[in-house]
């Protein structure tokens, strides 16, 4: 696939994520969002899943993003990632009501930014946390589980409309990164790029991946690093809500070839049952310290967790860690 020139903007490579890479050996992702609030109680039962809790009970993921933080994360990611306008006006709200929630969503994560930051307990060996805005895949508004597959028939045009204006009310919300994350698909890839070469926000992107070299529609991780390479925008790659057992290889795969640093959130391993909206199976993933520690030598240097992941277990990636 050909490389369009307007993934070439100009913009400066100094970002807050560039500048504490340059400092510290790595940057602490936080985990699940939505699993650790059904974990809290919260009932996702719905195709909103944790967008739903946005006006449903906002405080309650306010205080995850905060123990998040508590456990050791240097970045939060916002509750926008099932926040959609298609999804939202299914649930009766307007454009501006959805551009409002999506905008709390990164509220929330800079107001447990804030909590935590004020106290000088917190400031000692740290770093000032970093607020990373959620862009979901299509697959995700479908509800279906197609962020594992990327089958959506979809052309590049209309995968850009639909993304467009969420990206563009997310880079203005006051978060520090947008995370494009779960990205099933290139041709997904390619219409975040270019969406993303018309915003000054810096951002990262992740990809749902079904083996050791391959995204979930088929195409290999290295054709998206190749992609992702030639966008300025673009300050990190990497792998999410992927299972453990193939991260190592994903890394080795393209840590020669990637010109940005290279960022991994698993999952814990389980298989996801949509039509139940809950993860089943056996991970057999006990701690995700050593799997860290193991991660960051093939070349990792953001590295959190994704669904089923906990506070604790990036208390233990810290850690280890640092």
């Amino acid at each position: 696939m050909s490389i369009p020139q307007s993934f070439e903007p100009e913009m400066s490579q100094e970002t807050p994520l560039t500048a504490y890479l340059s400092t510290q050996k790595a940057l602490i992702l936080d985990g699940a969002l939505a699993t650790e609030l059904e974990r809290r109680g919260a009932d996702l039962r719905d195709p909103l899943w944790s967008a739903k809790i946005l006006f449903e009970d906002p405080d309650l993921i306010r205080q995850v993003h905060y123990d998040y933080f508590v456990a050791g994360a240097d970045v939060a990611t916002s509750a926008s990632y099932q926040a959609t306008f298609a999804g939202l006006a299914s649930k009766g709200f307007t454009s501006a009501q959805a551009a409002e929630l999506m905008q709390l969503s990164v509220k929330l994560a800079c107001e447990a930014r804030e909590e935590f930051w004020k106290k000088p307990e917190h400031r000692q060996g740290h770093i000032r946390p970093l607020v990373a805005a959620s862009v979901g895949p299509y697959g995700a508004f479908l509800t279906g589980g197609a962020e594992y597959h990327g089958n959506y028939e979809l052309s590049l045009k209309a995968l850009v409309d639909f993304h467009g204006p969420r990206l563009e009310v997310l880079a203005n919300s006051g978060a520090d990164i947008l995370a494009c994350e779960t990205i099933p698909s290139l041709l997904e890839v390619e219409a975040l790029l270019m969406l993303l070469a018309e915003q000054e926000l810096p951002a990262w992107i992740s990809c749902s991946c079904s083996d050791g070299i391959h995204i979930c529609h088929g195409e290999t991780l290295g054709e998206v690093v190749e992609l992702a390479n030639a966008c300025a925008q673009v300050v990190a790659i990497g792998i999410n809500c992927t299972a453990p057992k193939w991260v190592e290889s994903l890394l080795l795969s393209v840590r020669d070839v990637s010109e940005k640093p290279l960022l991994v959130y698993p999952n814990r391993g389980e298989t996801w049952d949509a039509e139940a909206m809950c993860w089943v199976g056996d991970s057999g993933v006990q701690s995700f310290g050593e799997l860290a520690l193991c991660w960051y030598r093939a070349g990792a240097r953001l590295i959190g967790g994704c669904c089923r992941s906990t506070p604790e277990d990036i208390h233990e990636i810290a850690t280890l860690l640092r």
